[in-house]
Order: structure tokens, then C-alpha cells, then sequence
């Protein structure tokens, strides 16, 4: 839900190639691997989520930062930010997406390994505090971008999202090259110097938000659950040097009025958070890593908590109790994105007629036979309205006739990473096969098919 970046590189990066590999395909693959905006009739589901997948991973490739490779805010310029902004978060996402770029060969190995190489040594000179990073950098000098006038310095939410990334890529490039091993030292270094347990504001059984050196702990946002945080209370419970103890996961996670619900919408009785589920970016953050295949504790289920709240938020729209045009079993998806008069965080019980792609595509695991019905709705009715370089605009709005000249990298990420958890499950296998997780979960008490041989 964070904002920025720079458009004037588009018509430059239209006609970059992402790598040999990417030529020595057949004929018929290679049409679907063009770089166009063009709609093309007739793909199988294969072929399109093919298309989508590479086509939105272009947007952390192509329109990555030049500098530090870090992925760009967002791809227009606003809010007077500039063209340097880099999100901490979006990169995590990015990072991961570049794994499956690499695994499915539309880069090499060795490219995708060059990149993530400048990332992680820019992240090493950049800011941080107590080894947690700001939310925005500027990408040429490392150097915080304030995201509001007391949010300079460390947030804790953002960073969990790049370790979450960063992990996943260690696990990956395991081969025994100076290179490889470069990598995996240097992300090694990164996360044992993350001192997660300093954002108890000394020692207090809940994470902060933010600290700052230079206001301290005044944004006083403490995280409670349920939304997107799962996965900074995991990472902070998996630290190497600085985990927290399990209280501040039992007794700070969980204390909040809108942690529990189990009450029924729609047909579906949700376990955990807001009513009708808050934005569909709550099942998608956390579990671009955390597989939520039998994945429990004594709060829930996860694989139950996010199907149900997939499906209310598919059936809000398929009711469409406020009327809104394009609304229907094919078009559907309330999260967080851009919209027609800023930037909003969209739920059933925030609905302004707003559609983000992002929604239903990032949770193919959930809802495969849905989310495809509303993929092939994306690409072929609205199609070439919304369909560009990088994958599908940030949103659309058919009742004020309005579609996002924007892509976020918080939402173009979700999409790569979930579609490829769906067809392949590789950044879950590789983010659950991380020791460090392992015990970080078995800390907090959690059940996972993964955890098995560990207990």
C-alpha cells in the first residue's frame, strides 16, 4: 500500500530482451513470450499463465532500478517522490519473482544471479537500523526516503516482506560457486544482523512497527493480527541471533479486537480478522513464502482462513449489493491498489466499484478454477484497456469508465509468485525448506506437513 516511481524509461525498456534463453524457444512458445500488448486469441491456460507470469515479472526485470536493481515503487511518478523511490517490500517480492524467472528459464541462471548479486550488496551499504530497513530508499545512494514526515527509519512489516525474499534466493542458488556462495553469505549476514527483537521497544510481549532514530519509537504502532504481519512474527521468531520470545507472538499478535471472528458471510464462516475479510492482499503477503497447506496453530487453519476469504470477497462482488458496473462471476477481486481518486485498500465493506487484478490472480492457489475464469476475463474482454508490458494495469473501474496508468510492485509481485505456488509450489518449497523457519515455527507453536521430521 505504498506509493512511487518513474515512467519515463518505458519507451526505452520496450524492447529489451530478457536473455538468450528466452530465443532458442520453438516458434509457437515464442510468440506467447513476445513483449506486446497485443491480446492473443485462442492460448490454452498453460500458454496464458505463461503469458501473464513472464509478462508481469518484466516489470522487477526490465524496470528495475539501474543502480541497485531494487524494484521501483510504482511505474509512473507521484506525489512529487521522484523516480528513485525503491520499496524494501516490493523487492522482497520481486526477488522472488526472479526465482521463478530463472527456474522457468525466461532468464539464466547466471543473469538472474548477477542481479540479485548488485541487490543484495547495495542493500549491505544501505540504511537500516538495528539492521531493519526503511520502507522506501533511494535507489541510486541507499539513502531513506521518509514515507511520512516521522516514518524515516526502520519498518519492520516491509523489511519481513524482503527477508521473506531473500531467504527464498539463499535457498535457491546452493550450488558451490564463489558466486553462489557470495550470495548466500551476504543474505546470511543481512538477516543475522536484523535485530527483530529490538522492536519490542525494550523487551515489551509485542513487535513495533517502526523506529527511528531520530523519533524514536513516536509512530507507536504496535502489530496486531489478523492481516498481512503473519510473516514478521514468523521471521522474528526464525532470527538466528535476535528471535523473540513466543509471548510476544501469543500475546501481541493475537490481542485484538479483530483477530477472531466465526461468523458466516456469504455461506462461509470466517476464523480470523474483519468482517467479510478485509483486502484480498491479507492471503497473498504473508504466504508468497508460508505454504498454508496444513499449515495450523491454535488460532487456525490458514489453508481455511484465506479459501473463505477468497470466496466471500468472490461472492461480495458476484452479489454486488452496490450496484457496480462489470461486477460478475468472472470480474472480480477487492484488495488494496490504485484507484480512480488515489490509492485505497479495498474490501466488501469497502467497495467503490474498483477492480485489482492483483486479487483474484494472486490467489490462484486458492481458487484455481475461479481465478482462471477471471483471468481469461482480463485478458479477452477488457483486454487491450488493461493489458500492457508489464502484465495487467494496477486497477479498473467501469463505473467512472477509469483504468490505472499504474503497476505497484506490491501487486505485481503476488501475481508471478502465486500463480507459480499454484502450478509448481517452488517458493514454498524453497521458503519452508529454510531451517531457521522451521524452528521459528515450531517456536510459535505451529503444525506443517513440513515440520514433520522435525519434531
Amino acid at each position: 500500500m505504498k506509493l512511487q516511481s518513474g515512467i519515463m524509461m518505458l519507451a526505452l525498456l520496450m524492447g529489451c530482451c530478457l536473455s538468450a534463453d528466452a530465443q532458442k524457444r520453438s516458434n509457437k512458445k515464442t510468440t506467447v513470450d513476445t513483449v506486446s500488448t497485443a491480446i492473443i486469441p485462442n492460448l490454452t491456460d498453460d500458454q496464458l499463465l505463461d503469458l501473464v507470469q513472464q509478462q508481469t515479472f518484466r516489470y522487477f526485470w526490465d524496470f528495475g532500478h539501474p543502480v541497485s536493481g531494487l524494484a521501483r515503487e510504482r511505474s509512473n511518478i507521484a506525489y512529487d517522490y521522484g523516480a528513485e523511490v525503491v520499496t524494501t517490500g516490493g523487492t522482497g517480492f520481486g526477488i522472488m519473482a526472479i526465482l521463478v524467472a530463472a527456474e522457468r528459464k525466461w532468464i539464466s541462471r547466471d543473469s538472474a544471479l548477477h542481479r540479485l548479486l548488485k541487490m543484495v550488496r547495495f542493500l549491505s551499504k544501505s540504511d537500516h537500523y538495528h539492521g531493519i530497513f526503511p520502507h522506501w530508499l533511494n535507489g541510486s545512494t541507499g539513502k531513506t526516503i521518509p514515507f511520512s514526515r516521522k516514518d524515516d527509519g526502520g519498518d519492520l512489516v516491509e523489511s519481513s516482506f524482503l527477508f521473506q525474499g531473500l531467504l527464498c534466493a539463499r535457498q535457491y542458488f546452493n550450488k558451490e560457486t564463489a558466486e553462489e556462495s557470495q550470495l548466500r553469505n551476504t543474505i546470511n549476514w543481512l538477516w543475522s544482523e536484523a535485530e527483530w527483537d529490538w522492536y519490542t521497544q525494550g523487551g515489551r510481549n509485542v513487535l513495533y512497527w517502526h523506529w527511528s532514530p531520530n523519533n524514536g519509537w513516536a509512530m507507536n504502532h504496535e502489530i496486531h493480527g489478523w492481516n498481512e504481519c503473519l510473516i514478521t512474527y514468523v521471521m522474528a521468531a526464525s532470527s538466528p541471533r535476535y528471535a523473540i520470545k513466543p509471548e510476544v507472538y501469543h500475546q501481541g499478535w493475537v490481542n485484538s479486537w479483530f483477530f477472531r471472528n466465526g461468523k458466516s458471510f456469504y455461506g462461509f464462516e470466517l476464523p480470523l480478522g474483519f468482517d467479510y475479510g478485509g483486502p484480498l492482499f491479507f492471503t497473498h503477503y504473508s504466504f508468497l513464502g508460508l505454504d498454508p497447506h496444513g499449515l495450523k496453530d491454535r488460532y487456525a487453519d490458514y489453508w481455511i482462513q484465506n479459501t473463505r476469504h477468497v470466496q466471500i470477497n468472490r461472492q461480495h462482488c458476484i452479489q454486488n449489493p452496490n450496484k457496480f458496473k462489470g461486477y460478475s462471476a468472472d470480474c472480480w477481486g477487492l484488495t488494496a491498489s490504485d484507484t480512480y481518486n488515489g490509492y485505497n485498500a479495498h474490501s466488501p465493506e469497502n467497495d467503490n466499484g474498483t477492480i485489482s487484478p492483483t486479487a483474484a490472480l494472486s490467489s490462484f492457489p486458492y481458487s484455481p478454477k475461479e481465478s482462471m475464469q477471471a483471468l481469461r476475463h482480463f485478458y479477452y474482454k477488457p483486454g487491450a484497456k488493461i493489458w500492457t508490458q508489464y502484465g495487467f494495469a494496477d486497477a479498473f473501474n467501469e463505473t467512472q469508465n477509469w483504468v490505472a496508468e499504474s503497476h505497484l510492485a506490491i501487486d505485481q509481485g503476488p501475481i508471478v509468485v502465486m500463480i507459480e505456488n499454484y502450478r509448481s509450489g517452488l517458493i514454498w518449497k524453497l521458503f519452508m525448506s529454510c531451517p531457521e523457519i522451521q524452528t521459528g515455527l515450531l517456536r510459535l507453536d505451529f503444525e506443517s506437513p513440513y515440520l514433520k521430521e522435525k519434531k
